[in-house]
């Protein structure tokens, strides 16, 4: 079967080895609020540098900490190879199970927003919505793996 939008298998290895460490670090950080200003301080170039009671800057050098930005790259970046990289044997029902676990995880997300919408405010809002950034692809990915697995252990049964 002939596949236009998935990456070639050998990009799966790289995706996981950007995935797993980055989803480990930021549940760390998350679980245990750990503050990375700290670390990683470089100099970047800042469309907008906009905080709240302060003038919003544009077009300007500053100095921040890349840990934030260089997780959810590795996030983001990982979950697509990961989720997007064809299997070794790639046929219609493996398609069908992706399409299938893509709309489960996508039903999935926005039901758990909805339901954090009404019950969640604040700044535990605010962590709702920036871990809304990589929960997709979490979600896709567990469902799509776990659907595989499923797959391959019953055709071992039989």
């Amino acid at each position: 079967m002939k596949t236009k939008f998935l990456f070639p298998n050998k990009f799966k290895a790289l995706g996981w080895l950007l995935f797993i460490p980055s989803v480990i670090i930021t549940v760390i950080i998350s679980l245990f609020n750990i503050n990375t200003d700290e670390y990683l301080n470089v100099t970047v170039f800042a469309i907008l540098n906009d905080f709240p009671l302060s003038k919003p800057e544009h077009f300007i050098f500053i100095k921040n900490s890349i840990v934030d930005e260089l997780l959810l790259i590795g996030l983001v970046c990982g979950g697509i190879l990961v989720g997007f990289s064809k299997l070794k044997i790639e046929d219609e029902f493996t398609t069908k199970i992706r399409y299938e676990s893509l709309v489960w995880a996508i039903y999935l997300n926005y039901g758990l927003i909805l339901l954090f919408t009404i019950f969640v405010y604040g700044m535990g809002y605010m962590q709702v919505l920036i871990h809304n950034v990589f929960t997709v692809l979490l979600f896709f990915i567990l469902r799509f793996h776990y659907m595989i697995y499923k797959q391959n252990k019953s055709l071992q049964d039989d």
